[in-house]
């Protein structure tokens, strides 16, 4: 268990055909409501707790359409059933926007479920569905995509490849 660090990269396709609510009396620009497709990646240091219990947190790059490049500071716990090589996880993800972009002070929410795959004591793969809501100014987009990423441990005692 003990620290963990975890990059992935996600690609997400937005659900919902936004209505036009946008204000275009607005110094802001708003994203396009037709725009489906975004894709990013993340970078997360977190501690294992417990065998079924992380935190982590890091930095997340969003690109959504042009000019649109969003750097957040992510917040991570994450739940982990049936620790071992194989575990299934529950994330739960919360980011804060903390760059200047076209739009400010934007926000997501959400979920990822996913799988654990051990490729040697200290290195996993990892990929899952995500689940996020995004506040991008007047708009609120849900988005369900895709997540592939690996876990590198700092020391991972409960997998069949042994203990140190």
């Amino acid at each position: 268990m003990d620290f963990y660090f975890n990059p992935s990269i996600h690609v997400v396709y937005n659900l919902f055909k936004e209505k036009d609510n946008y204000d275009h009396n607005s110094q802001y620009v708003q994203p396009s409501p037709d725009h489906k497709l975004t894709y990013g990646i993340t970078a997360i240091g977190g501690y294992n707790f417990l065998p079924n219990f992380a935190l982590g947190t890091g930095l997340r790059y969003n690109f959504i359409e042009d000019n649109y490049h969003l750097v957040y500071w992510v917040i991570q716990p994450k739940i982990i059933f049936a620790p071992g090589d194989r575990p299934f996880y529950i994330e739960a993800n919360y980011g804060k926007q903390i760059n200047n972009s076209v739009v400010s002070n934007s926000e997501f929410w959400g979920a990822r479920l996913g799988m654990q795959v051990s490729f040697s004591k200290r290195l996993s793969q990892e990929g899952g569905i995500i689940f996020e809501g995004h506040k991008l100014g007047n708009s609120h987009p849900f988005f369900i995509g895709l997540s592939y990423g690996i876990t590198i441990f700092s020391n991972k005692n409960y997998t069949a490849y042994g203990i140190d």
